[in-house]
């Protein structure tokens, strides 16, 4: 009888193969996360900007230079749902001509939208 060999990883492939995996996303991991922090800016510079426009036309419907939150946000109400993507918190009114700044996002961003 002949023996076969086995076929077989060494040690050494393996620990290669784990290095090169660590590498890879060593390099892709900041990417991904510069990409996510972006997509995040953008979708709050979003939101104050719907807020930025139903204020304005809630504010030349009623003539006054002040509104609530609660006035703008509503199933009834100018902008039906806001949707928070990195726990971030939105005024409680707006006032016009004021910038709209929009803090804590991911809880360490803000981000003003206006003038």
């Amino acid at each position: 009888m002949t023996a076969t060999p086995r076929q077989a990883f060494t040690l050494i492939e393996i620990m290669i193969v784990v290095v090169i995996i660590g590498l890879l996303a060593a390099i892709a991991i900041p990417g991904f996360q510069k990409v996510r922090t972006a997509s995040q800016d953008k979708a709050v510079l979003n939101n104050a900007r719907q807020l930025a426009s139903a204020a304005d036309q809630y504010m030349m419907e009623h003539g006054v230079n002040f509104v609530a939150y609660a006035a703008l946000v509503g199933p009834r109400n100018y902008v039906k749902a806001i949707e928070t993507t990195a726990n971030e918190t939105y005024p409680t009114g707006f006032t016009a001509g004021v910038p709209i700044t929009v803090s804590g996002i991911a809880g360490a961003r803000t981000v003003t939208y206006g003038l």
